[in-house]
């Protein structure tokens, strides 16, 4: 027997077992045709070796954790180009881990514990993506450009030590707007709440304590000399170990709240602490008791807690306005949390049942103007992403749905922003969309999705420096949000119309490195890349467009944009568009 120390790539397909039993030739040869075009060819090239592939596994060997790494990406990139051309239910998708561990080398393979927590770590990562362990972490940090998110230590089959993981995934680019080494605390008091441990015993349930931390964040907001890191940019830290101190370094926050929720049967206990992230000190922490009829009561406790630690004069009144109940119908308020839980997804099929649940909503409290609101905005959603089937009927509901939440939600800033956004976006009444948005910011300042929203609007009503002010506003309260691809797109939008097609095609570019397959990016990258010159890198993203969907149209803008305000700006877009090579 030979000993030695080893880099140790896993991989595995997602699904395999699904895939073979709908076409079992098919899947053979797809698998066959990714290993011998995508994956092999990049083992060999940073000097690795198969030293196991049973079914739709590999085991891969490096001498470098460097090269395990590098490898593991760039097939990912590789494999998810491949894949983007294809319909969802034919895409192969990989997971993959990497360790680096003592192995027993024999008969060409290998074996030992570094072998299982590769495959543990595997089975860690996310479709599509990779997972390393921690001693890989500190072989490559630092050597390669790539962004490394801290995932917690996890107990894992038939590991006595629990196994601390990294997710992998392409060094984001930073921006004017923010970068997560340089922000400065603001003026007033900052603050950021984590998403709080589910301590239910039910996975399921984690939706409950997400809709608590929502509403607490909310709450917060509505404190106008608050500082308020948006819920997006919270919620990236959700299931890790984190370093307080660093939270607050990276979101520019000088208070981190976080805590747990423990839900059974009628009963509901919330428990949470205060921090100064630049001391680590804890400044205050309490427990909150009660029956399920009087969650609100206890979010209204939390909340008032909170706020006096952080300033202990303030007034009253202030404290009274962050109290608001979005309604009084509890198991109504039950299905809008789910419809938040789902909407986050960002798919067509979880945007579908988002809208499913928040309709349920209304129907168990026809006077729930936030669920109205998110409802319409689930249509600005199927817009934006060629989702909608019969745009005349599902237009008009949207305007019933936004009209509603407008008239109900007259001091809710969520309805009044969501409800906006829809009127702008799929109705096309820019001005009153706008008019909502800025009741929504005036109502609650701290929204960073109003301020995008404004953002957007803006855009298109032909106040492009206003636009660009306020994207950068939503930039800086939610620097590490998932959605961040949209907010740079619609930066890239206003300067687009602003004629400033480098720095159209520039913010474009790092929309995509976000979110490569999202078609309103695409549409306004390829524009500003014709206007700028640039017609070779506009031509590739009109081939990509047309392979994501090969309907897409000059002719059809109107039904997946919403500039209607200005004559000359749909025409910037579709003469971009047109140079760019996209069919009339």
């Amino acid at each position: 027997m030979e000993r030695r120390l080893t880099a140790i790539l896993a991989a595995d397909v997602v699904g395999y077992s699904r895939l073979m039993g709908a076409d079992e030739g098919g899947t053979l040869a797809q698998l066959k045709r990714l290993r011998a075009e995508v994956i092999e060819p990049k083992i060999t090239e940073l000097h690795g070796r198969i030293v196991g592939s049973a079914g739709d596994s590999l085991l891969v060997e490096f001498a470098s954790a460097v090269h395990a790494v590098q490898c593991a990406v760039e097939a990912q990139e590789g494999l998810a180009a491949h894949n983007a051309s294809l319909p969802e239910d034919k895409r192969m998708i990989f997971r993959m881990g990497v360790n680096l561990g003592d192995v027993i080398a024999e008969d060409d393979t290998i074996y030992g514990d570094g072998v299982n927590i590769a495959a543990r770590l595997e089975k860690l990562a996310e479709p599509g993506g990779v997972c390393v362990a921690s001693n890989v972490y500190e072989q490559v940090k630092g050597k390669l450009d790539y962004a490394y998110t801290d995932l917690g230590s996890h107990q894992v089959h038939n590991i006595v030590e629990a196994v601390r993981a990294y997710r992998v995934t392409r060094a984001k680019p930073t921006s004017a707007f923010s970068t997560r080494d340089t922000l400065t605390l603001p003026e007033k008091p900052s603050i950021a709440v984590l998403p709080f441990d589910n301590l239910s015993g039910d996975p399921e349930q984690g939706y409950f304590a997400d809709g608590m931390v929502e509403e607490i964040i909310t709450a917060l907001s509505r404190t106008r000399w608050l500082f308020v890191i948006a819920r997006n940019s919270s919620f990236t830290y959700k299931g890790r170990a984190v370093d307080i101190k660093q939270v607050g370094r990276e979101l520019g926050v000088r208070y981190v709240l976080e805590g747990s929720v423990r839900k059974a049967a009628s009963r509901v206990r919330i428990t949470g602490q205060l921090i100064d992230a630049t001391t680590g000190a804890h400044l205050w922490a309490d427990r909150f008791d009660g029956g399920l009829e009087d969650v609100f009561d206890l979010q209204e406790e939390v909340t008032r807690s909170v706020v006096g630690a952080i300033a202990p004069k303030l007034e009253q009144a202030e404290i009274e306005r962050a109290k608001r109940k979005p309604t009084e119908h509890l198991d109504a308020y039950d299905y809008y949390l789910r419809g938040i839980a789902s909407l986050h997804q960002l798919t067509r099929e979880s945007t579908a049942n988002a809208f499913q649940l928040f309709y349920k909503a209304i129907e168990l409290d026809p006077e729930f103007a936030s669920a109205y609101g998110m409802a319409a905005w689930c249509a600005v959603m199927r817009k934006a992403n060629g989702w909608m089937t019969d745009r005349k009927q599902e237009t008009a509901e949207t305007e019933r749905l936004a009209l509603k939440a407008v008239d109900l939600g007259k001091d809710d800033a969520v309805a009044l922003s969501r409800g906006g956004s829809a009127l702008a976006f799929v109705v096309g009444d820019n001005n009153s969309g706008a008019a909502f948005i800025d009741r929504a910011l005036a109502l609650n300042p701290n929204l960073a999705t109003a301020w995008l929203f404004s953002g957007w609007v803006r855009a298109d009503l032909g106040d492009t420096e206003t636009s660009l002010q306020h994207l950068a506003t939503a930039i800086r309260m939610s620097p590490v949000d998932p959605l961040m691809f949209d907010m740079q797109n619609a930066v890239a939008v206003a300067h687009l119309f602003a004629g400033r097609f480098e720095e159209a095609s520039s913010w474009a570019e790092r929309s995509l490195r976000e979110k490569p397959d999202f078609l309103p990016s695409l549409r306004f990258a390829a524009a500003s890349y014709a206007h700028a010159g640039r017609t070779e890198d506009a031509q590739k993203v009109v081939s990509r467009i047309l392979a994501l969907d090969p309907s897409q149209r000059i002719s059809d803008l109107a039904d997946v944009v919403a500039i209607r305000q200005r004559a000359a700006d749909m025409a910037l877009l579709s003469e971009g568009l047109r140079k760019a090579g996209l069919p009339e």
